[in-house]
C-alpha cells in the first residue's frame, strides 16, 4: 500500500467514525478514543481533519 492509498484508508475509517458519532443517542467512550487516535493518524499524515466533519 502506498502513501496515498494509506491516507485515503484513513480518511474513510476516520469519516465512517464520525458518521456513527453523529447518530448515536448515548456517550461512548470507546468511539471517542478510536476518533482521537484516527485524528492523530491523520494530522501524522498531513491531512487536516477539518476538512471531514461531519454537516448537515
Amino acid at each position: 500500500m502506498n502513501t496515498q492509498e494509506m491516507i485515503n484508508y484513513e480518511i474513510n475509517y476516520y469519516t465512517n467514525l464520525i458518521r456513527i458519532k453523529k447518530h448515536q443517542k448515548e456517550t461512548n467512550p470507546e468511539l471517542e478514543y478510536q476518533l482521537k487516535i484516527q485524528k492523530n493518524k491523520l494530522h501524522t499524515l498531513g491531512v487536516n481533519t477539518d476538512d471531514y466533519e461531519y454537516v448537515e
